[in-house]
């Protein structure tokens, strides 16, 4: 089913001006989550958000919370989320590190005490728009075992890294296992296997089962061991930079909320050297020969430029069941 984006946008912003979101935070909100669906992110657009609106209702979520600065050396700053929502606040620290890089080279924010930023590519795109380089991750809940083990004990902190280019930015968003938990649940809810093994089953064998794989809560992390230690290295550096929880206080509470967040951002030289630099890479790994026929080799982000497309000239693909839910909300 496809829906005129405008409409859900609208949609997302009743809802939110219902549950006492002052109207430019409801709007903001809403556009966040009505281009993550766009941009072919279902799985932290339409799909997240009744588990947004709920997180609004237990009161993880507080509308009305605003981030305030609690250090600062230099190029670098640490800020209190104090519970807002997730995306406005790290939309924010973003523009900070965007700030910071232009009066020093390079800024970096530490947020902590915020909350779930929905689609962590949402703020890569916003730093390469504004020209600037631009990292960011977060923490999680446990939601990822360690290597050789068999209990959630690693948050599946999803990392982001944009580059600006003239004719579409390279930005690579992913979660540090083999398939994000958002789009395990996509697959179960279609019904549908896994083109990999996404995780184990209950038995200990790599499966392409997403109920399995959930029922056993064991994802496949990428690159298995190394994985492992990306996942642990990126929860040390968000808690000790930001100076908040850990993704075993996070675990500890029982919500995704007052989880650690990073954003550092740089400027690259605005010259033709620099742009035929990335365009000698992106051509030099598209030569490659792809793997079936008809096949084409993207780069990162590039096929997210396409779904957009796709969606704003004929309508944003939604599950209809979840449509059904936030119109009834």
């Amino acid at each position: 089913m496809r829906i005129p984006f405008p409409l859900l946008q609208a949609e997302f912003k009743r809802v939110l001006l219902s549950l006492d979101f002052a109207d430019d935070k409801a709007d903001k909100c809403a556009v966040i989550f009505a281009e993550n669906s766009r941009d072919g992110i279902y799985t932290h657009g339409l799909n997240r958000f009744p588990v947004f609106v709920q997180h609004v209702k237990d009161g993880l979520v507080k509308p009305d919370n605003q981030p305030n600065r609690q250090a600062g050396f230099g190029a670098m700053e640490q800020w209190n989320g104090n519970l807002g929502p997730g995306m406005l606040n790290a939309r924010f620290c973003m523009d900070r590190a965007i700030q910071l890089a232009s009066d020093n080279g390079i800024g970096c924010v530490a947020l902590k005490n915020t909350n779930h930023w929905m689609r962590g590519g949402t703020y890569g795109w916003q730093a390469a728009n504004a020209g600037y380089i631009g990292l960011c991750f977060t923490n999680t809940i446990a939601n990822l075992p360690p290597w050789g083990g068999l209990e959630p004990r690693l948050g599946n902190n999803p990392l982001v890294i944009a580059v600006p280019r003239k004719d579409g930015h390279v930005v690579l968003d992913m979660a540090i296992s083999q398939y994000s938990l958002g789009k395990l649940k996509q697959y179960e809810n279609s019904n549908e296997p896994l083109p990999l093994p996404g995780g184990y089953d209950s038995e200990g064998n790599l499966s392409t089962n997403p109920a399995a794989i959930l029922g056993a809560k064991r994802l496949l992390p990428i690159g298995f061991w190394k994985g492992s230690g990306l996942a642990l290295v990126l929860d040390l550096l968000a808690t000790v930079l930001s100076g908040g929880n850990s993704t075993a206080r996070i675990t500890e509470s029982g919500a995704d909320s007052g989880i650690s967040q990073v954003f550092i951002c740089t400027k690259p030289a605005n010259d033709q050297q620099t742009a035929t630099l990335i365009e000698e890479i992106i051509a030099y790994t598209k030569t490659s020969t792809p793997e079936q026929e008809g096949g084409t080799i993207s780069y990162p982000g590039e096929n997210t430029l396409k779904t957009r497309e796709r969606n704003l000239s004929e309508g944003v693909l939604v599950d209809e069941r979840i449509w059904d839910v936030v119109r009834g909300l």
